[in-house]
């Protein structure tokens, strides 16, 4: 018996949300007296796949082929559901991210397994084993008991500390059956965004809405973000009326992220918003009116005209970055 861990990456590179999940998976192997493998899936290097030892990863499979680089959910879920079979795993764990959503609930059903998404800590009980994950769009929290043999759990990204040591994990190759009927989606073309700090990484976001006006006020708010080496986002009317691209729209119906700071400019700060943003460790606002909603979840608020406070925080940062460089 031991924990699998589908260890997801970009382009044949892991990134923070992988050392997490493995991270935590090993945790939970390590209290129940097994050990973590990891699978991975793609053309990913043997330096990097040993590199998983570090947050405890035993051993980690690997599938490779050019076929497999870009998702194909259901390809992807008969690997992890035939690599969980080959080690014996009776928990499975993922990101919470967007490969992580679509391939958990298709392995659950293909193992019979029970299932929690977006999972916010380390099980506080083993037998039952339960769960804590968030509820009521971000303003509750909830204990789930997985009563089944096998558990799929996916972990929200931000909300669960690296464990980074030393050593490398065994490297084997996997080679599970996959026909070429399986592929049932063709991607004929994928666009990419470049130069900028993923939301899902970022543990900086400065989001804006509809305060700003217009789109062609973004300028400081992308300043402010360079400034702090942060990641941009959005509302969702800022997104749906074109302002800004969909891939920065936060919230419930968008990316749910966790950032250690996070800066809203000009949002309300309605519950939709907030389901998507509550995991951040900080946040400030900044909204000229004094009763929007977001000042209540906020740690720290301005109230005061966007486009007064923010070229002065702007200035602000500049002066102390200026002084300790």
């Amino acid at each position: 018996m031991s924990v699998l861990v589908f260890a997801e990456n970009w382009e044949g590179r892991f990134k923070k949300s992988t050392f997490e999940a493995v991270s935590y998976a090993s945790e939970i192997a390590r209290q129940l007296g097994t050990t973590a493998t990891a699978v991975a899936i793609g053309n990913v290097s043997d330096e990097d796949l040993k590199g998983l030892g570090k947050y405890g990863a035993t051993k980690v499979m690997i599938v490779k082929g050019d076929k497999l680089q870009a998702l194909e959910a259901g390809v992807y879920t008969g690997i992890v559901a035939e690599a969980a079979k080959a080690c014996s795993a009776k928990v499975v764990i993922l990101s919470y991210t967007y490969t992580g959503k679509a391939i958990a609930p298709r392995l659950s059903v293909r193992l019979k397994a029970g299932m929690v998404s977006g999972a916010v800590a380390l099980p506080s009980s083993l037998s039952p084993f339960t769960v804590r994950k968030k509820c009521f769009s971000g303003k509750g929290l909830t204990d789930v008991v997985i009563s089944s043999d096998i558990k799929v759990v996916t972990i929200t990204p931000n909300s669960y500390k690296l464990n980074a040591g030393t050593g490398d994990a065994a490297v084997e190759a996997f080679a599970p059956a996959v026909n070429d009927a399986d592929f049932k989606v063709i991607s004929k073309e994928l666009k990419k965004t470049s130069g900028k700090v993923a939301l899902t990484e970022a543990e900086v976001v400065v989001s804006a809405g509809r305060g700003m006006k217009g789109p062609e006020n973004w300028g400081m708010i992308e300043e402010l973000a360079t400034l702090l080496g942060a990641a941009t986002a959005c509302s969702k009317p800022v997104a749906d009326i074109g302002w800004r691209p969909h891939h920065e729209h936060v919230g419930q119906t968008g990316i749910t992220i966790g950032p250690n700071l996070y800066i809203a400019i000009g949002i309300s700060g309605a519950i939709q918003h907030l389901a998507g943003v509550s995991s951040s460790k900080v946040i400030v606002v900044i909204n000229s009116d004094a009763e929007a909603p977001f000042f209540k979840a906020a740690d720290y608020g301005i109230v005061g005209d966007a486009f007064q406070v923010v070229p002065q925080l702007i200035e602000a940062v500049k002066k102390f970055k200026a002084a300790h460089n």
